[in-house]
């Protein structure tokens, strides 16, 4: 992994005068998703609230030596109680924040998606990788890759709005979108390409807000204004996109695990759509790739308070 290139240090910045996020976390059943956590706290990011069997939490932290001091724990039976537990707790508006502890991402994100008491909204749920590639010259958003196998253009229009209210609340208000396929040109073989053209065109019409948007592009095109300039393509999201919107699942995992094994880049990770920013960590995640999710949907949350605020 880099040691870091300094563009998830300036996420981390821009949080250093924020209050931290109530943040109700799943589960924190071993040492990774418990010490996790309260790195977040000692970094002034979240305010924990640790959701699971009361027991087996207080063990693991006594076996780690975490120091829980005063943090609050809502007993629960198992990692499912657990998972409904902490979505019932941003329901009642104790967490503005949902942490992945121990358990598996199926069963925190079945208890997101529960018709009745889930964080469903209008939009599609969908997942971000914020990536600090170090031969790239700004962080790079990667979306979907772990959560919708083979979406529909509809499911893209809300993928595609998801990662640009993600960048927005970064500090880019006019984030470019390079929408992803094998190659530059529209053609009815290769679905990924109509797609493309049809929501650059949406975004035309206003159905996708506040970005601009240009596809389908080859990987190639999309990332070097060198390779885009030889194949006369003339863009604005050529060489310089902020969010590479894949076509599928397996084609955003492998574009993005390349990037971490092979560019040596770290992967913060993020769900949206719902009623609150979601952090999906993994064991793998080094303590730089978990703070910086944690800053990512900390800054998320401070921007929907904002705009609540403005509609008040």
């Amino acid at each position: 992994m880099t040691t870091g290139t300094g563009k998830y240090e300036q996420a981390l910045s821009k949080c250093r005068h924020l209050d931290p996020i109530p943040t109700a976390v799943a589960h924190p059943c071993d040492e990774t998703s418990l010490a996790g956590a309260f790195e977040a706290m000692a970094n002034g990011l979240i305010a924990p609230i640790l959701v699971g069997p009361t027991k087996k939490i207080r063990d693991v932290a006594q076996r780690h030596g975490i120091d829980l001091g005063n943090t609050r724990i809502v007993d629960a039976g198992h990692s499912h109680e657990s998972a409904a537990k902490a979505v019932e707790l941003v329901r009642l508006g104790e967490a503005e924040l949902l942490m992945k502890g121990s358990l598996h991402s199926d069963e925190l994100l079945g208890a997101v998606v529960a018709r009745d008491t889930g964080l469903r909204t209008a939009r599609r749920i969908s997942h971000a990788f914020i990536m600090d590639v170090p031969t790239y010259h700004k962080v790079l958003v990667v979306t979907d890759a772990a959560i919708n196998i083979a979406p529909t253009l509809e499911d893209k229009v809300d993928i595609c709005q998801n990662a640009i209210d993600l960048v927005v609340a970064l500090g880019n208000h006019t984030p470019k979108v390079a929408i992803l396929a094998a190659v530059e040109t529209v053609t009815s073989k290769m679905p990924a390409t109509i797609d493309a053209a049809a929501l650059c065109k949406m975004a035309d019409r206003g159905q996708i807000t506040h970005a601009i948007l240009d596809g389908p592009l080859a990987f190639d095109n999309a990332i070097s204004k060198d390779a885009a300039r030889i194949k006369g393509i003339k863009s604005e999201v050529a060489g310089d996109p902020d969010i590479l919107l894949v076509p599928d699942l397996e084609a955003g995992n492998i574009l993005a695990k390349q990037l971490t094994f092979l560019a040596n880049a770290d992967s913060a990770g993020v769900v949206l759509g719902a009623r609150v920013p979601i952090i999906l960590t993994s064991r793998a995640d080094s303590v730089r790739s978990r703070s910086a999710s944690c800053a990512v949907a900390m800054l998320v949350a401070h921007a929907r308070r904002e705009a609540l605020q403005a509609t008040v």
